[in-house]
């Protein structure tokens, strides 16, 4: 079970979308270290995804992004 102290906010830009939500994360992991071991998609929770252009898309419980499609991840808002 999920805890709060594993949830890490992140912000995940793809070359279309902005993803906002939570990765599950160890505490003192790292988030490069967390993509490294992902295999071809992450889960993101809670999420909420726009459009580059300011226009909301969805929100959504859980979510898998594609690691193919991520261009820049960071934590916190």
């Amino acid at each position: 079970m999920t805890t709060v102290e594993n949830k890490t906010k992140v912000t995940i830009l793809t070359g279309t979308y902005r993803v906002k939500g939570y990765i599950d994360l160890l505490p003192g992991a790292r988030v490069t270290d967390y993509l490294v071991e992902s295999k071809d998609f992450i889960a993101v929770t809670d999420a909420e995804v726009w459009e580059l252009g300011n226009r909301h898309v969805l929100n959504a419980p859980f979510i898998n992004v594609s690691l193919d499609h991520i261009q820049i991840v960071t934590p916190g808002e």
